[in-house]
């Protein structure tokens, strides 16, 4: 398999989960809005006000885009630190706009204190560099993940 990772086990993976749990609950959210559309069908012949149950198309798709969408933000990659660099995932394309910046390109790293935010700095003046956002990360892993870039890295 050409695609393959070469050491799995060398690697730290880090996705969206955090920006999934918002497409989780509109997915749980928007079925439950379908199924009651569905549901008040029964009552047509009773009171014919209530709407028709092709209503419930249309909250159906949006949950399945929705579930569609969390799931693919759970499980693919944001960040990846390998042994070569991290590797940067955009949210759309990631594979056609990935970005590797190699540890040898980066002088220091930082992150703010609340660890929403993460700067890795090409120079030592610091006028040069990357800034991550680390909100898509749930904020669980957020600590091993700056923690990991700054024991690799270093902190200047």
């Amino acid at each position: 398999m050409a695609g393959a990772v070469q050491s799995p086990e060398k690697e730290l993976r880090f996705t969206r989960s955090g920006q999934a749990v918002i497409f989780w609950v509109a997915a749980a959210v928007l079925a439950a809005v379908a199924i009651t559309l569905l549901a008040t069908s029964v009552y047509r012949d009773i009171n014919p006000q209530l709407p028709h149950p092709a209503w419930a198309a249309l909250p159906a798709a949006l949950a399945l885009l929705s579930l569609k969408l969390a799931v693919q933000l759970t499980r693919h990659a944001y960040l990846i630190l390998t042994p070569l660099g991290v590797e940067i995932f955009p949210f759309f394309r990631p594979a056609d706009g990935m970005r590797l910046v190699v540890w040898q390109e980066i002088n220091s790293a930082e992150a703010n204190p609340a660890n929403t935010l993460l700067t890795l700095h090409h120079d030592a003046a610091k006028t040069s560099g990357i800034h991550l956002s680390l909100r898509p990360v749930r904020a669980d892993r957020r600590d091993l993940l700056v923690k990991a870039v700054l024991g690799r890295a270093g902190r200047h």
